[in-house]
């Protein structure tokens, strides 16, 4: 049995599909399971990952785990649950960023973190590091519905973001195929900035979108509704670093995989009912 958990989240969702499509027993674990949508045959069960005391249920049997974490959120309760998920499970395939560093703090730091708590059990584990999710762009969902506008702050930075089914592919190949002691990192095939992106969409849906670049207090404001406050000043500090230079194209997909990344074009085609 694996067990994969934020499994109704974006990468979450696509790695229970794979799982179930490749005829393994998976079981997902949700806060709420009566708002699980997820294939006929899987196994939803309630749990959550700031609870230690929840998992119970989830942990019996389970050989292997496609963890993703709620970063910051339930970083305190992370030393009990990585334990835990160590003492059930042969393999962990945990799902970090590109540049996870438990000594610059924010996100980046709180990966660092939860790596370095994995590797502290001995437990065999693979670290899919992945870049800018592709996913993140639904934020714009919203302003392009009702205004036909892409909001954005770091309007110059190349990213190459990645599709969610690129990132879970790459995890559920580790788990099949029994690949701990590795660290992947994975990015889209090409590094494309915000404008770049906003006109993709445009295209896709046929009609005209405005790029407008956000103000620094507003998108500083937008993250403070995900993130504690403390901790946006760390993570926007991070970004400022990283658009000094755009992100690599990586081939981590193909090479693990053996398929091509899919382009940034091909994700908005698999969303564009939710730019509608």
């Amino acid at each position: 049995m694996i067990l994969v958990t934020g499994a109704t989240g974006k990468v979450g969702r696509a790695a229970v599909e794979q799982l179930h499509e490749a005829g393994v027993e998976v079981r997902a674990l949700v806060r709420r399971p009566e708002a699980a949508d997820l294939p006929p045959g899987v196994e939803v069960v309630r749990g959550d990952l700031s609870d230690p005391g929840s998992l119970d249920a989830a942990l019996a049997g389970v050989h292997a785990v496609f963890l993703v974490w709620p970063t910051l959120a339930a970083d305190a309760a992370a030393p009990v649950v990585v334990r835990r998920l160590a003492e059930q499970a042969r393999h962990i395939v945990y799902l970090s960023a590109r540049g996870a560093d438990e000594r610059v703090g924010a996100v980046l730091g709180s990966h660092g973190y939860l790596e370095r708590l994995i590797d502290e059990t001995g437990v065999g584990r693979t670290f899919v590091r992945a870049g800018g999710f592709a996913g993140n762009d639904l934020g714009w969902a919203a302003s392009i519905r009702a205004e036909g506008v892409v909001r954005e702050h770091y309007d110059g930075w190349g990213r190459s973001v990645i599709h969610e089914r690129d990132i879970a592919a790459v995890g559920v190949r580790a788990l099949l195929e029994g690949r701990t002691g590795t660290v992947y990192e994975v990015t889209g095939p090409e590094a494309l900035t915000a404008p770049q992106r906003a006109r993709i969409i445009a295209e896709a849906l046929g009609a005209p979108l405005r790029f407008e670049q956000m103000p620094r207090a507003a998108m500083r404001a937008m993250m403070s509704t995900w993130m504690p406050v403390e901790d946006v000043d760390g993570a926007l500090a991070e970004m400022d670093e990283m658009t000094a230079r755009p992100e690599p194209v990586l081939s981590t997909v193909a090479e693990v995989t053996g398929a091509p990344a899919r382009t940034y074009r091909e994700w908005v085609a698999d969303h564009l009912d939710e730019f509608r």
